[in-house]
C-alpha cells in the first residue's frame, strides 16, 4: 500500500485555477522530488498537502486513511485540522523560526505543546519535559548542532537555522517529511550543509518530498520526479529518466533553459 496518495487535487483562488487534477502516489521509504518553474504550483500542492491550503477538489489519503476528501469536506475543527497536519513535517524555504526561541526550543516547543492536553501531564510533567528535551538534543546532535542548542535565531547562520528547522519537522516523527525549496534562501556553501542533511535522511530511507530547483541534487536523491507546468504534472517518473531522458516537450524545454541558466 502507498504510504501517501493524492488523487485529482484542485486548487484555484478566486478565477485563478493554480491546481489542476494532479495525481500521484508515493511508498514508504522513497523520495519524491518535484521540479518546475516559479508559479507552477509547486508549493501551492505542499500547502495543501500540509492543510495550508484547502484543496477546491479532489482526494488526499496516508496510509490508506482519507484525510481530505472535497466531495464530502464539512468544516474542520482546529484539533482534527492538528491531527491530519501531524502525519507531514514542513520545512520552509524561509526557516520560519521564532525568534524569541532558542534552537533547542524551536524543535520541542511542538511536542511540548501536544504532552500539555495529554491526560498524565500534570501527574508527569518533569519527566514528559524531561524526555522531550533529551528528544530534541538526539535531533540536534543529529543535524551537527549540538554546540548551538541555546543559541537564538539570529545567532545562527542561515544554513543552521534551516537544519533547526528541520529538526523540528522532524519532531513530531511524521509519516512524510515535505521541503519547500529548503535551500533557496543560502548561498553556495550553506545550501551544500543543508543537502547533506536531506542527502543523509534519504539515506535512512525518510520519506520525503522536496520542491527544489537542484536539478543535480534531485536526480541523485530522490528516486522519482515530477514536472509541473501551468498548475498540472506534465511529466513522473523514476528521477534519471525524468532528468536524463525526458520524453514531454515542455519537460525538455523546461531542462534546457534550466542548464543554460
Amino acid at each position: 500500500m502507498a504510504i501517501l496518495e493524492v488523487k485529482n487535487i484542485e486548487k484555484h483562488f478566486g478565477s485563478t485555477q493554480v491546481l489542476r487534477d494532479v495525481s500521484f502516489t508515493m511508498e514508504e521509504g522513497s523520495a519524491l522530488a518535484i521540479i518546475g518553474s516559479s508559479g507552477s504550483g509547486k508549493t501551492t500542492l505542499l500547502r495543501c498537502l500540509n492543510f495550508l491550503e484547502t484543496p477546491n477538489g479532489g482526494t488526499i489519503s496516508v496510509k490508506g486513511e482519507t484525510l481530505f476528501d472535497a466531495a464530502m469536506q464539512t468544516k474542520t475543527g482546529d484539533k482534527e485540522l492538528r491531527e491530519k497536519r501531524l502525519h507531514f513535517g514542513m520545512v520552509f524555504q524561509s526557516f520560519n523560526l521564532f525568534p524569541q526561541y532558542t534552537a533547542l526550543e524551536n524543535v520541542t516547543l511542538a511536542e511540548r505543546l501536544l504532552a500539555a492536553e495529554q491526560p498524565d501531564y500534570k501527574v508527569n510533567k518533569k519527566e514528559i519535559l524531561a524526555r522531550i528535551d533529551e528528544h530534541g538534543k538526539e535531533l540536534l546532535a543529529q543535524m551537527g548542532l549540538s554546540e548551538r542548542m541555546d543559541h537564538y535565531p539570529h545567532q545562527l547562520s542561515g544554513g543552521q537555522q534551516q537544519r533547526v528547522a528541520i529538526a523540528r519537522a522532524l519532531a513530531l516523527k511524521p509519516d512524510i517529511l515535505c521541503f519547500d525549496e529548503p535551500t533557496s534562501a543560502l548561498d553556495p556553501e550553506l545550501t551544500g550543509e543543508v543537502l547533506k542533511v536531506i542527502r543523509g535522511l534519504a539515506d535512512q530511507k525518510t520519506t520525503m518530498i522536496i520542491v527544489t530547483h537542484e536539478m543535480a541534487f534531485a536526480r541523485d536523491v530522490a528516486d522519482n520526479i515530477i514536472f509541473m507546468d501551468g498548475g498540472v504534472i506534465v511529466e513522473q517518473g523514476p528521477a534519471h529518466e525524468v532528468i536524463d531522458d525526458p520524453k514531454e516537450e515542455r519537460t525538455k524545454q523546461f531542462l534546457s533553459r534550466y542548464t543554460q541558466g
